[in-house]
């Protein structure tokens, strides 16, 4: 008789969640926490831009993302620079995370992964809708408050303390 034996092929389930995160806030945090049931790893992915320079530098956002996520073997953190859908294609990730706050950044997404798809047709874009409590909460707006002086701890992660920036 002969014995046959199922070769479990295996193929990981990558995710991108890029952005700025300049800073990172409550509301990517729930994001990823939320994704994270979906895929077997999610790169976090700090998007550079050489034309633009953020209020913190890049090596100080991965370290209070890679803070905030410190421990979970799932997630990785890293940068790119260029289109994000080359860097998936880079980092073998088959799909792209996008929380929508609004219904305007719905518009605004679902262009982007158009886009992304006529591309490269092996990318896909999961949009997770924010939790009512984080709709409200952006990092442009956390940016402003800082800038003012006002009080961001309710918006970023209990972890994350951020210097005033003036």
């Amino acid at each position: 008789m002969l014995n046959l034996r199922l070769i479990k092929v295996s193929i990981m389930k990558i995710a991108v969640f890029p952005g700025s995160f300049d800073p990172i806030t409550k509301g990517h945090q729930d994001i990823v926490k939320r994704a994270l049931p979906l895929f077997d790893k999610i790169i976090i992915a700090v998007g550079t831009n050489s034309q633009k320079s953020g209020l913190f530098p890049v090596d100080q956002r991965m370290k209070w993302i890679k803070k905030v996520f410190r421990g979970n073997r799932k997630i990785k953190v890293d940068t790119f620079e260029g289109l994000t859908v080359h860097y998936c294609e880079k980092v073998k990730a088959r799909y792209l995370v996008r929380g929508l706050r609004q219904s305007s950044d719905f518009d605004y997404e679902k262009t982007i992964s158009q886009l992304n798809n006529a591309m490269s047709d092996k990318i896909e874009t999961v949009f997770l809708i924010s939790r009512p409590e984080f709709s409200h909460i952006s990092s442009t707006i956390v940016r402003e408050i800082i800038k003012g002086g006002g009080n961001y701890s309710d918006f970023v992660p209990n972890n994350i303390n951020l210097k005033k920036v003036k």
